[in-house]
């Protein structure tokens, strides 16, 4: 789950890490009144979306006066921000916030993420902040320092020594910096998070480390632990199928491909998806129905594949072990009844009660069309599009 960045910065500040002062507002009027609290003459508006990349879409402005400001916000709230990773749509802005100016003498990248390559936790820093670390990598990768924390030892101020010095910050900088580490470590782990990203971390004009923008990801599965972090969720920033799926206990991601896929068990999901490329077609989504899934949850599932306007076919693939065949069967021809499905419909049934589960399939009436296997299956689901098509 992601926060907005003034939820992050709120955070921040709470577990003592220095942030700007800064006031969340959902009208232009609120953030004009908001902004005579900041000590500033001079104000940053700054539109409150989950992604990336809001300067490049006008999304953070820079003002002077209180009329600037009003305007700023006014053209902001109610409107959609297209950054590069909100795709042409956008993402409509409901609120913005409403920072007091700070004197950059530098701009730094920081971040505390799970490394996937070594199962462990890890710092991510660069002197090159203020831009997309995926350029930086990319481009001057020497540029950026790794440092794993060993879950047995955890942190200690060898971490902070190696950070402060590949940003290279000295003296009292350095001091700041490892205070930062540990304040961040604690908060990381402490609230089950799976990303703090700072970027831009800048020191001022006075040789103060500041926390200018803060990105913050939280892991689902622990959200039970921490109501005060669930308690932040934004839904207007998430996909509506995906909500949806949500109240259901599924996992559904929504993709871009033309095949809907409905699955139980997430490396069979992955595999579904990645046979049905070898065949030159391209999944609409992954859902993961789960192990012991009920008739109703199927029957969800498949009404929030179909809900998709991209989806031109559907793949089953189930193998049953705790999972049911039969009620798998159950679901689908409940929910395709009630969606009057007009796309090919493939299903790959094996396991637990199959033979159960192919009869009330083949009993239902509905245009199925079966398969052996899931490269039969993958087949047969791209060629029925074509042939649709």
């Amino acid at each position: 789950m992601n926060i907005h960045e003034y939820q992050a910065k709120d955070l921040l500040k709470a577990f003592g890490a220095p942030v700007a002062k800064g006031y969340i507002a959902t009208t232009a009027e609120e953030a004009a009144e908001q902004a005579k609290k900041l000590d500033s003459e001079i104000f940053v508006v700054k539109a409150q979306i989950h992604a990336g990349g809001r300067g490049k879409g006008g999304g953070i402005k820079l003002v002077k006066t209180l009329q600037e400001l009003h305007a700023e916000a006014d053209r902001m709230i109610g409107k959609p921000l297209i950054t590069p990773q909100t795709g042409p749509k956008g993402r409509v802005v409901r609120s913005v916030y409403v920072v007091e100016d700070t004197s950059i003498a530098r701009e730094l990248y920081l971040s505390l993420l799970v490394d996937r390559a070594t199962g462990r936790v890890a710092f991510v820093a660069s002197t090159e902040g203020g831009v997309n670390i995926e350029e930086v990598a990319a481009n001057t990768p020497e540029l950026i320092t790794t440092i794993d924390v060993d879950p047995a030892s955890g942190l200690s101020a060898f971490h902070g020594r190696v950070i402060a010095s590949a940003l290279n910050l000295e003296g009292d900088l350095a001091k700041q910096c490892a205070k930062l580490i540990k304040t961040l470590y604690t908060l990381f782990m402490e609230k089950d998070a799976s990303l703090i990203e700072i970027n831009p971390l800048v020191v001022t004009g006075d040789d103060r480390l500041v926390c200018l923008d803060a990105k913050m990801g939280f892991e689902d599965n622990a959200l039970f632990r921490h109501p005060d972090i669930e308690a932040l969720r934004d839904i207007h920033e998430e996909d509506p199928a995906e909500v949806e799926a949500s109240k259901h206990d599924l996992s559904y991601v929504k993709l871009d491909g033309s095949i809907g896929c409905m699955v139980n068990g997430a490396g069979l999901a992955m595999a579904t998806m990645d046979i049905i490329k070898l065949y030159g077609g391209e999944p609409a989504n992954f859902l993961d129905v789960g192990g012991g899934a009920t008739k109703e949850r199927v029957t969800e599932a498949f009404k929030i594949i179909l809900s998709d306007p991209n989806v031109k076919g559907v793949l089953v693939n189930i193998f049953g072990g705790i999972m049911r065949c039969d009620t798998i069967a159950e679901g689908i021809i409940a929910a395709a009844k009630e969606t009057n499905i007009a796309v090919p419909l493939v299903v790959r049934l094996e396991g637990t009660n199959v033979e159960r589960g192919k009869e009330l399939l083949s009993e239902s009436g509905l245009a199925i069309i079966p398969a052996d296997d899931l490269d039969d299956a993958a087949k047969k689901a791209v060629a029925a599009i074509k042939a649709a098509a």
